[in-house]
């Protein structure tokens, strides 16, 4: 088995094969490995946690996207008013910023202590190590305003600030992996769970698992806050968007009726990065069925021979060719779809998904921005040309896409 398979069987993540065999290349060198392959049959369960270690993405920041901390302190005070404590879940939660901002906003709003408790769970054991220890440096501050850094953390080294205990106190950090989490014991037990830019990681029916698992842990009348790229997968799995600005709050549709659900209020194609198929996951749900619009229409037996494909048809086989794997079939039909209808702007937006599955930024970045040329509302090119902009370190140019995409939202979900 390949370095790559092994990573995204033990993580559920999508990690492309230069990043998996720099990784490898890097635990032989510390290990005295000459060969991949011995070093790869001779992985054990410490060693895997080492090489996941160098494939983990443990960016973030403090009150990273604060609207959705406002969210959940006006939940939290709204219940500890009638008595209701809240519980709270960040998974993945890095090196612990996101549970921490929670913990500070709730203390800014005035809630006692007791109204609330937060549990955090990361896949690193070297997150978790961080978090606990609570140090933070210069880059963990980038908030517009970090007077809460004058009321919560201490000096402790150049650039660096420790988290005062009474919070640290506030969260209880674990190692463990959302995909393998314990949802029986632990159903319907958080009101709140922050879960947000780690399905941008996975592959469709990674993503299903992951939401089913979250919609387990969530209380029925819970509240959950994803990254802005995720709602698209998460309206297509039994939740919908809460009327917070900004937030990218979600409920769980535990009423509504099943064919209600299947209707997300963007467009067709959800793919969300990357890759290969098949994971050793949950079982997740079975998988909703497409709108009516998209649905393949009765076959009858033709008379004659049958027409060509019609752009549409093309895009449907193209979607099933990615969604197996088949990236340059499914590129082939976004061409042929291209060359009867060349401004069709969902079909640039496939072709990027296609080539980031392959690992071809550039390309992807390329197609995404031809796709907001010719349809520049197109909400989840530019949640992904935002994304990969701020992994290329690119911040003013992500916060602007970023803002676009949050507009559409908005309105979207204004008209609806």
């Amino acid at each position: 088995m390949t370095a790559q398979s092994l990573l995204r069987r033990a993580t559920g993540l999508s990690v492309s094969k230069s990043v998996a065999e720099r990784a490898v290349g890097q635990r032989m060198e510390q290990t005295g490995f000459a060969d991949s392959a011995a070093y790869l049959q001779a992985l054990t369960p410490a060693e895997m946690t080492q090489l996941i270690e160098l494939v983990v993405v443990p960016e973030s920041w403090l009150f990273r996207d604060p609207q959705a901390f406002y969210a959940t302190v006006e939940l939290v005070q709204e219940r500890w008013a009638r008595g209701r404590a809240t519980r709270i879940l960040s998974i993945p939660c890095a090196g612990g910023e996101e549970p921490y901002s929670m913990a500070m906003a709730l203390r800014d709003g005035g809630v006692p202590k007791q109204a609330f408790s937060i549990d955090a769970y990361d896949l690193s054991p070297g997150c978790i190590e961080r978090a606990q220890a609570g140090i933070y440096g210069r880059n963990a501050f980038r908030a517009q305003d970090v007077a809460f850094r004058e009321r919560y953390f201490t000096h402790v080294a150049d650039d660096a600030y420790r988290i005062i205990d009474a919070l640290r106190e506030q969260v209880t950090f674990r190692q463990g992996n959302l995909l393998q989490f314990d949802t029986a014991t632990y159903s319907r037990h958080y009101d709140v769970i922050f879960c947000r830019n780690l399905l941008i990681y996975f592959d469709k029916p990674t993503t299903r698992a992951a939401i089913h698992n979250l919609s387990a842990l969530l209380a029925d009348d819970g509240m959950l806050l994803a990254g802005y790229a995720e709602v698209p997968s998460f309206c297509q799995n039994g939740f919908a968007p809460l009327q917070f600005r900004q937030a990218f709050a979600l409920k769980k549709e535990t009423t509504a009726p099943a064919a209600a659900l299947q209707v997300a209020p963007l467009p067709a194609l959800r793919s969300v990065p990357p890759a290969p198929k098949r994971l050793a996951v949950p079982a997740p749900p079975p998988a909703p069925a497409a709108p009516a619009a998209q649905r393949t229409r009765p076959v009858s037996v033709p008379s004659s021979p049958p027409a060509p494909a019609a752009p549409a048809d093309l895009l449907a086989e193209a979607r099933l060719l990615a969604d197996r794997g088949q990236l340059r079939e499914a590129g082939e039909k976004c061409h042929a779809h291209l060359a009867r209808a060349p401004e069709a702007a969902e079909a640039y937006f496939m072709l990027g998904i296609i080539n980031e599955l392959a690992g071809k930024m550039d390309l992807a970045d390329d197609y995404w921005r031809r796709c907001i040329y010719l349809q520049p509302d197109h909400y989840e090119a530019l949640c992904h040309l935002s994304l990969l902009a701020e992994r290329n370190g690119n911040h003013t140019a992500a916060a602007t896409l970023k803002a676009r995409a949050a507009r559409i939202y908005q309105r979207r979900q204004a008209s609806n």
